[in-house]
């Protein structure tokens, strides 16, 4: 598989990584980063997993809003919403791994159009791609 990339990014961390910063390289963001009290740590700042719910929640809903067009599935309206609920625990195999429950809502959109444009959005989100046979992720229309 091959990609054109149009967009690159750069972020560093520093420190102990998930107790430690992480910021843009462009300096337009730092994040204080510690690890969750579940995890052992004080959760006085943010963790990759809250970043990763971010950036999946925001990704989906422009891919969904870009495919419902592309489609021609009908409009996503401006109040639709996706909830990236994202879990870490440990892996039967050892190491750590992640959950992710996606929760969408499109008021207004009929439930079987929702069902279609959330199906659809998996086949244009880079997060749904990455994350296809390597976690879990559920989806859940509301």
């Amino acid at each position: 598989m091959g990609i054109d990339p149009k967009y690159w990014t750069e972020a560093q961390a520093t420190g102990g990584g998930r107790n430690g910063l992480a910021k843009l390289a462009d300096g337009k963001l730092t994040v204080t980063m510690t690890s969750p009290k579940e995890l052992g740590g004080s959760g006085a700042g943010h963790n990759p997993e809250e970043l990763f719910a971010l950036g999946y929640a925001a990704c989906y809903l422009g891919a969904m809003r870009y495919v419902a067009g592309l489609e021609k599935l009908g409009a996503v309206p401006d109040a639709a919403t996706v909830d990236a609920h994202v879990a870490i625990g440990g892996r039967s195999e050892g190491g750590f791994g992640l959950k992710v429950k996606l929760v969408v809502t499109m008021p207004g959109v009929e439930r079987g159009v929702a069902e279609r444009i959330a199906e659809r959005g998996h086949f244009i989100c880079p997060y749904s791609h990455a994350t296809k046979g390597n976690i879990e992720v559920e989806t859940v229309v509301a």
